[in-house]
């Protein structure tokens, strides 16, 4: 059987205040307290400590040796304690931080520079998938996901919603024509996604409901690889505001269909594993997307 922390320092205690009665205020303790944890750590080691009379205690040779050693581990653990308050109020340590290639792209890379500035102790590792992952699997403090959340084992932290459009560049309208009703697209060029199949239903209101399940002629893993082909004239896509805001503002991207467009926003979530305390360096970086982002 193992010593307990509280046995070693009620032996500690005893020696530097000199009696049980001493160590017991010290510690905050009751007398008995203090005995029975001096007791069960001499028949834990199977050897006498302390020679305890009504006068006095002193140690025996044993007691010397081990004191010795006792002192080095608390203060190891003082030490320990001492450094993980320092990282609390300086956070520090690697970060992994999973997102789809989009989000990392057109929303966590630009704000790096600001977020290193902040914490420069904070070791960033950055990790794109365009499926969800499994956090402990992939050792991943923190995965960004777009859409409804699933999995009811992980905390979440919301941090922005974000508005889809559908959209196309002006070559490809210029040689295609726009289209100015829904039933229209069926004559276009369509991107779409390989999977979820729920990406694949555009907000578009009409006979079908407020939705519009497309079939794509080009399909893509990723959002981002679905933008570039818009960008270079090859079809029409339905596309979150977080990677293409800045498309439109520089009219590379005109959105389509305005007023049959039903505003649907996607939720963007953080989510992360926690048993207990957050650790310094996680919670940080949630506050400072959040506070970014939102």
């Amino acid at each position: 059987m193992k010593t307990t922390l509280e046995e070693l320092q009620a032996f500690v205690a005893v020696v530097d205040g000199g009696s049980i009665t001493a160590a017991a205020d010290q510690l905050g303790q009751t007398v008995s307290g203090i005995s029975r944890a001096l007791g069960r750590l001499e028949k834990k080691l199977e050897t006498t400590l302390l020679r305890r009379t009504t006068r006095r205690t002193e140690l025996t040779e044993e007691g010397q040796a081990f004191l010795l050693r006792t002192r080095a581990i608390l203060a190891s653990i003082d030490d320990a304690e001492e450094h993980m308050a320092a990282r609390r109020q300086q956070p520090a340590g690697r970060l992994r931080v999973n997102a789809a290639t989009p989000f990392m792209l057109h929303a966590v890379v630009p704000l790096v520079p600001a977020f290193r500035a902040a914490y420069p102790q904070i070791t960033l590792e950055l990790d794109t998938d365009e499926l969800n992952i499994d956090l402990l699997e992939r050792r991943t403090d923190v995965a960004i996901r777009i859409g409804p959340l699933r999995d009811s084992t992980l905390h979440a932290r919301p941090l922005c919603t974000s508005r889809i459009r559908v959209l196309a560049s002006p070559a490809y309208l210029a040689a295609e024509g726009k289209p100015r009703a829904v039933q229209d697209l069926a004559g276009h060029t369509l991107l779409g996604f390989t999977q979820p199949e729920s990406l694949n239903r555009w907000p578009l209101r009409g006979i079908h409901g407020d939705e519009w399940a497309v079939q794509p002629h080009i399909t893509a893993s990723s959002g981002e690889t679905l933008r570039q082909l818009a960008l270079q004239g090859v079809g029409i896509v339905c596309l979150s505001d977080f990677m293409t805001t800045e498309d439109r503002v520089r009219g590379d991207l005109v959105q389509l269909l305005v007023k049959d467009t039903v505003d649907v926003r996607q939720p963007i979530n953080a989510v992360y594993y926690r048993n207990t305390q957050l650790a310094a360096r996680i919670a940080c970086f949630l506050d400072f997307l959040q506070a970014r982002l939102g």
